[in-house]
């Protein structure tokens, strides 16, 4: 292979912060360091420690890249977040964070001006999960300093404005449940112009062009080489999904996994979504539209696990589906596919020991994987990256809940990194095994059992 190998990438997750240095060479991150993604409740409203991070992405480069000279920066970060930048490149307002439910104030006027469904392909959600209704809601809470923002700018296109001043946006993030792009216009929703917000857009730029060198102050200060190249960023979700575009030829199916289980059906009908089942289209890195759905699956991992880790036995997990000790949605409610369900043990939980609950967690959450699965319409193989791609009770209940193969990416322990750094070296994909469907009799039944039981 040819071209750069040691690319620096800063990964901005809901709950934890990284930057990790991946070698393209091998496909897998040599080096990472990780912090927290501390909420701040100061201010105005619930934000984002900004400053902490930059500190700790800062340290992070300068002392990788001594150990592994870095050839190009690239950013991934969660969506649903943007940042209001004034004149003088500082933030205008604090960067909100998303479950904040303050937006939710003006619901009845954002619900009136929004755009439909059918051109948006992004559900109404709480808090401020839509990016447009967060900057509604910023816009008439603090007008004065919206107004003094300059830029609107994605997340990920942020933190590459820090590195490099350059200002831009990127289509991943632009078309992920923000109401900010029209899909069938592919141009800013007429959102974007009634708000008068058009000219405070960047240019759109694709995520696969060097944004611009590293400033020459931040190269000394960080030690790095000068004129590094830095490029736009990426969802991170669609970071996850860009190895599998040039390895695979949809349909198939990738189910993204950290705070939230993202279902991406790549070949999947948009036509069939459900608005009020947490269904949305993205757009990949391609610029075309991805069916979608999701529910909070890691975030409800943590809740009912509670840090506490477990290896079921097959006798553990046969005797959760012999009894049918089940756990029904949602944990997390006002998202996924049942957001307006409250969750219902079927057995008590303070009876369960440890193990039993995890294989009932596992279980549950493979069938919200499922559902997920079905409501964007995907085909073909599912392929499952990070935490959960370790959660053998997770894949077995899953390629027997939906009856196709699914394959367990091991490539590192979260597939955001890699998709990013590939940003930098555009080439095929190494290719993802094949499998045959293996899907348990029993645990199907258990599947069916549970849907039953989400009608009783």
């Amino acid at each position: 292979m040819s071209g750069k190998r040691f690319i620096g990438v800063i990964d901005i997750g809901k709950t934890n912060a990284k930057f990790a240095v991946v070698d393209l060479e091998t496909r897998s991150e040599v080096a990472v360091r990780k912090t927290p993604n501390t909420v701040l409740r100061d201010g105005p409203y619930p934000h984002f420690d900004i400053d902490a991070l930059w500190q700790f992405l800062s340290a992070a480069i300068a002392e990788l890249d001594a150990k592994h000279p870095l050839e190009a920066l690239s950013v991934t970060t969660h969506g649903a977040c943007a940042a209001l930048v004034d004149e003088n490149g500082d933030l205008a307002l604090p960067v909100l964070d998303y479950e904040y439910a303050g937006p939710d104030e003006f619901d009845a006027e954002y619900a009136a001006i929004r755009p439909p469904f059918a051109t948006s392909f992004t559900p109404p959600l709480p808090g401020g999960l839509n990016l447009g209704k967060q900057l509604f809601w910023q816009s008439k809470k603090f007008p004065e300093a919206f107004a003094r923002a300059q830029w609107i700018l994605p997340y990920p296109q942020y933190w590459s404005f820090r590195l490099t001043g350059v200002a831009a946006s990127e289509i991943t993030s632009l078309g992920c449940h923000t109401d900010l792009w029209n899909f069938e216009t592919d141009l800013y929703s007429d959102l974007v112009v009634r708000q008068g917000w058009l000219d405070k857009m960047p240019e759109v730029l694709p995520a696969f062009d060097p944004l611009g060198p590293i400033k020459p102050e931040l190269a000394a200060q960080l030690g790095v080489r000068p004129g590094l190249p830095v490029y736009s960023g990426i969802h991170d979700s669609n970071a996850s999904l860009l190895p599998h575009l040039l390895s695979r030829t949809p349909p198939f199916a990738v189910v993204s996994t950290g705070t939230w289980v993202i279902v991406a059906a790549p070949g999947g009908d948009l036509m069939h979504l459900d608005a009020h089942r947490d269904c949305l289209a993205n757009i990949d890195a391609f610029g075309k539209p991805v069916p979608s759905a999701r529910f909070m699956g890691g975030r409800e991992f943590s809740l009912l696990t509670e840090g506490r880790e477990a290896n079921p036995s097959d006798e553990t997990l046969q005797r959760v589906i012999d009894e049918a000790i089940m756990l029904l949605p949602s944990v997390v409610e006002g998202s996924g596919p049942f957001p307006q369900r409250k969750a219902r043990w079927t057995h008590p939980r303070e009876g369960l020991d440890d193990e039993t609950a995890f294989a009932v967690v596992s279980f549950y959450l493979a069938l919200m994987t499922a559902e997920c699965l079905a409501l964007a319409g995907a085909e073909g193989d599912i392929v499952v990256e990070g935490p959960f791609a370790a959660n053998h009770a997770y894949l077995r209940m899953l390629e027997s809940a939906a009856c196709r193969p699914v394959i367990a990416s091991h490539g590192s322990a979260t597939g955001t990194a890699i998709g990013a750094a590939m940003l930098a070296r555009m080439e095929d994909g190494h290719e993802i095994e094949n499998r045959e469907l293996n899907a348990d009799p029993d645990m199907t039944r258990y599947a069916w059992r549970w849907r039953q039981a989400l009608n009783s």
